[in-house]
């Protein structure tokens, strides 16, 4: 049988992290991941998760989400996987974590995910945005700090994926101007709130239960920015369950009329899907930019 090639990699790796032996028995590919490759490594230390693709095609990608895991991790607020650490071997870049089986959800997963989620949006930062840029799915995301929302969210966020759809001809100019019309209004639209830690992809496929029932969410794209992106995030492909909303309400109340913006904040989801799949994931976006 051929020896997995990253195997002495990931050995090396952990014994590091570890300080102590470690013997890796066996890497076995997992489904699922349209990005990465996603691997668990069984060792007589227990089992391992890696991701990994070539290092030359999305440089410091793990890097970087190692960076924002940490960052998510310190606020202590929902459980986060371990990163043991960050290699290069063979071409490819590894993240190395924490494996966390799946669980059931225990009776108030919901509403105690909910408030978990508000306690992490009390991390305050000093500006919208990250002093570092970092990636969310495979697309640069640009995290240029700035004292306003209103002006982070349409320069950082919905102008540079509008003009890598344009760019690459997934869109046309039009969608420029509907989108400066926008841009115009969303110091009306959006409340007045102080930049709080968002997990920032916050949807079904980036969270699980572990065994103790808890909820632990990874795959993030980190930045400061309006709290509402992430709850509006969690609704784009047909929402949590509704006491999720209510947990959070109970521990941070939203201001009125958030669910009406929800549709303002997934355009960045919506363009990032424009800019990864195409389809008709552009017409959603005329919808929104149309309404407005």
């Amino acid at each position: 049988m051929n020896q997995h090639p990253l195997k002495y990699a990931v050995q090396q790796l952990l014994e590091e992290a570890l300080k102590f032996p470690v013997n890796v028995a066996s890497i076995r590919a997992l489904n699922g991941g349209s990005v990465n490759s996603t691997e668990v490594v069984e060792t007589d230390q227990g089992a391992f998760f890696i991701k990994h693709n070539r290092a030359s095609q999305h440089p410091n990608m793990f890097k970087l989400e190692r960076q924002g895991l940490d960052l998510l991790r310190s606020a202590n607020a929902v459980r986060v996987p371990t990163v043991y650490g960050v290699i290069e071997a063979e071409g490819q870049e590894i993240l190395v974590m924490e494996m966390i089986d799946r669980g059931t959800p225990h009776y108030d997963f919901w509403p105690e995910f909910g408030a978990q989620l508000a306690r992490l949006h009390r991390t305050e930062g000093t500006a919208f945005g990250l002093d570092y840029n970092n990636f969310i799915s495979s697309i640069p995301q640009v995290n240029t700090p700035s004292s306003d929302w209103a002006s982070f969210f349409y320069e950082s966020r919905l102008a540079p994926m509008v003009k890598r759809a344009v760019d690459s001809g997934k869109a046309d100019l039009e969608l420029v101007k509907q989108l400066d019309r926008l841009g115009a209004k969303l110091k009306e639209i959006f409340p007045v709130e102080k930049p709080s830690l968002l997990h920032g992809d916050l949807w079904g496929g980036n969270f699980i239960s572990d065994l103790s029932g808890d909820a632990v969410i990874f795959d993030p794209a980190v930045y400061y920015g309006h709290r509402e992106m992430d709850l509006a995030m969690s609704r784009l492909f047909g929402g949590f369950d509704p006491a999720f909303y209510s947990g959070y309400a109970e521990e941070w109340a939203l201001e009125p009329g958030w669910e009406d913006r929800v549709a303002i904040c997934n355009l960045y989801p919506l363009l990032v899907h424009v800019n990864l799949f195409a389809g008709s994931y552009i017409q959603s976006v005329r919808n929104v930019l149309s309404r407005f």
